[in-house]
């Protein structure tokens, strides 16, 4: 009995690992024996999307966040500023580069009931889940995850594509 036990956990490693190298290679990565480093000199900038208030900056390091397919972007935004009570339609995962990020969860924005992330902090929460954050001092966030990333505002005042031109 107990070499049926052991021939199935030899059996099973050796078809796992040979599913892993048989697995065809990511589109969305370059070939293997290229790489793209981006020392923090050399990150491009832009003005963030329009679904961010106004003063957000971003990077996409990784991927297309409007589409399919995994993704990696930053974000760079100014001390104070805030994003009001919104959800996502998928987890969102952040880590803070520098700065400090705070989070809370609730139906409506209370500065005071937020959990502080400082840098080098990790988070990520579920789709769904209605939050909002703010900035102590200028702070660099780091976003990943399966794209399309989205942001909706569960009060469309709040959402700065409805703004008024």
């Amino acid at each position: 009995m107990r070499w049926h036990c052991a021939l199935l956990a030899v059996s099973g490693t050796l078809l796992f690992s040979a599913a892993l190298r048989s697995e065809p290679p990511n589109p969305a990565h370059k070939e293997a024996m290229e790489i793209d480093l981006f020392p923090v000199d050399k990150i491009k900038w832009q003005a963030g999307p329009t679904s961010l208030p106004k003063g957000a900056m971003i990077a996409v390091l990784e991927g297309d966040p409007t589409k399919e397919g995994p993704f990696v972007f930053r974000v760079k935004i100014p001390d104070g500023y805030r994003v009001p009570l919104h959800t996502h339609p998928k987890t969102e995962r952040v880590t803070v580069i520098s700065g400090t990020f705070n989070i809370g969860m609730g139906d409506k924005f209370d500065q005071s009931a937020t959990r502080p992330m400082p840098a080098g902090t990790y988070g990520y929460w579920p789709a769904g889940m209605k939050h909002f954050v703010w900035a102590k001092g200028e702070t660099v966030l780091q976003f990943h995850g399966m794209g399309p990333w989205s942001i909706q505002y569960l009060n469309p005042d709040d959402d700065p594509r409805n703004a008024k031109k």
